[in-house]
């Protein structure tokens, strides 16, 4: 079973570099990302908490995150382990997990912010079903229109630039110290996430030796 959690910035990769393992080593990828979006495209109450705590431009809370990380990993449906994005947020948040599971590897995809502003303000998002596009590597067919179903696609809401400047702060600031921590345990693993994808993916597989 493997355990693994990876970090970086919104926009370094990290999600795609996450579901490429665990497509291909039967791992659960767990995205706090994806649980947000899931709640706010199906009308609950927890997506329209969120929904508001986005419009306003604030962060979700790490309350907040933290319990919707402990009650997935309660569901224990992951038999051949987990990859966790998003989570811990935290110094507080990373004691609790390493109490709580034992961590094969931190995987830190690091990328310089101008180059997380650059993929950041290119990403669009169909208002339809929710497929991801960005404008430098992944452009749909038709300005606007996604592929699959034809939806209008639109900039995400956290991704307008102010947002984003607030959540680079918001990074360098509080998830920086959860890495200090880790690299105590000697867990990180650095990872450069300026090259290709596929480029990214085999030095992460070749630095956890899968």
């Amino acid at each position: 079973m493997h355990k693994y959690v990876i970090m970086g910035v919104q926009g370094c990769g990290k999600g795609t570099q996450a579901r490429l393992l665990a497509e291909s080593f039967d791992l659960v990828h767990i995205s706090v990302g994806d649980v947000f979006r899931w709640h706010i495209q199906h009308h609950t109450k927890l997506g329209a908490q969120v929904k508001r705590i986005v419009a306003s431009g604030n962060l979700v809370n790490d309350e907040l995150v933290g319990g919707i990380v402990r009650r997935r990993l309660d569901e224990h449906d992951w038999n051949y382990g987990f990859i966790l994005d998003g989570f811990p947020r935290s110094a507080s948040q990373a004691e609790f997990f390493l109490e709580s599971y034992d961590v094969d590897a931190v995987i830190h995809i690091h990328v310089p912010d101008h180059v997380v502003r650059d993929r950041v303000l290119s990403r669009r998002l169909c208002s339809n079903c929710g497929l991801d596009y960005n404008l430098i590597s992944h452009r749909p067919a038709s300005e606007n229109t996604c592929d699959v179903c034809g939806g209008q696609l639109v900039v995400r809401t956290d991704d307008q630039s102010e947002a984003l400047a607030d959540r680079l702060r918001d990074y360098h600031s509080k998830t920086e110290p959860v890495l200090d921590l880790f690299r105590r345990k000697e867990l990180v693993l650095d990872i450069d996430g300026v090259p290709p994808l596929d480029e990214v993916q085999e030095t992460i597989r070749s630095k956890l030796k899968l």
